[in-house]
This record gives structure tokens, C-alpha cells and sequence, in this order.
């Protein structure tokens, strides 16, 4: 995990202009970055795009972090709003189709049944609405608590935790829907 002691200071010091300070900041954090974009908007190009438009923004954002949350849940929202804004201006289906393709290719390979549930769990994933997902994101891929998550969103704990139960309910009935082997 990285030191939050540092990351602030550098945010801190990055608000203020400090270019140096700046690029270490998003040196540290870009593998995170990325990581959420994969997350968020499937994978590449687009979480690749992604990543590199958060970077950008982050150069314009940063004087408007002011400490009052760790750097680490700031960039979340970020990321998070970036993420909302790609997916508000997409609106397409051609991962689903690519997901499609990918099936079948997986099932010749030794790993076909683990790397078909993965396939079928990101199609499935994106089902699901937007709030749902972003929930999910952060809790169950990122391991965040449900008090962080729900600071991130801008809910609270128990709008969370009723979420991740939905995406749980969903998820099932989708795959009892397709007949899924997940």
C-alpha cells in the first residue's frame, strides 16, 4: 500500500504548483488509475484512454484538492467521474460483441472454463447499472470498506450494502436467465 503521509504531502505540494511533485504523484498512482479504468469502462483502448484523460485532468484538478480526504479516496472520485463521463458519451455495445468472440476463443485453450466465467462475468457486469457496477468497483475489486466506498460515491453505508446485494440478485438471475456455468 502506498504511504498516505507521502501521497498527501506531494498532493499537497502538487496543488501548489510544484510540478515535481506532481509527476511523482502520478507516477505512484498510475498503475491505480489504470487499474480502475480497466475496471470501470472494460478494456483496452478505452481504459487506456481513460487513464491518460485522468492523467491530464489530474493536472488541472490537483489545485482544487485540498486534504480534507486522503489523496487516495479523491483520485477514486476521479477516476469515478471520468469513468461517468466516457461511459455517458460511448453508450455502445461493441465490448459485449468482442466478449462474444473472446468465448469462443477461450474454450480451445487449458484455462477455457476459468477465462469463460471471468468473460461472462464482465459481460454480465455490464448489465448492470452504472451505480451498481461503480459499487462493486471499489468494494469488491479494489477491496475498499463499505464506509469508504460510500464516501467515495457520496452515499451512505447502508445504500452499499443494499447495492452489492443487488448486484448479487442480478448477477444470479442472469445467469440462471443465460444458463451460465458461473
Amino acid at each position: 500500500m502506498l504511504d498516505e503521509t507521502q501521497d498527501h504531502r506531494l498532493a499537497m505540494d502538487a496543488a501548489q504548483g510544484d510540478r515535481a511533485a506532481f509527476s511523482r504523484l502520478v507516477e505512484r498512482h498510475y498503475d491505480r488509475i489504470h487499474a480502475l479504468a480497466w475496471r470501470f469502462v472494460g478494456g483496452p483502448p478505452e481504459c487506456e484512454d481513460l487513464a491518460q484523460d485522468v492523467c491530464v485532468a489530474l493536472g488541472r484538478k490537483i489545485g482544487s484538492y485540498r486534504g480534507d480526504a486522503r489523496f487516495t479516496t479523491w483520485l477514486y472520485q476521479v477516476v469515478l467521474n471520468a469513468a461517468r463521463d466516457r461511459m455517458r458519451r460511448n453508450k455502445t455495445r461493441t465490448q459485449a460483441h468482442e466478449g462474444f468472440a473472446e468465448i469462443d476463443d477461450l474454450r480451445r485453450g487449458a484455462e477455457a472454463s476459468r477465462k469463460e466465467r471471468a468473460v461472462w462475468l464482465r459481460l454480465a457486469m455490464q448489465q448492470l447499472s452504472p451505480e451498481l457496477r461503480e459499487t462493486s468497483v471499489l468494494v469488491l475489486d479494489e477491496g475498499l470498506s463499505h464506509a469508504e466506498a460510500a464516501e467515495i460515491l457520496g452515499i451512505s453505508e447502508g445504500t452499499v450494502s443494499w447495492r452489492l446485494s443487488e448486484v448479487r440478485k442480478k448477477l444470479k438471475g442472469i445467469a440462471a436467465k443465460e444458463g451460465s456455468p458461473v
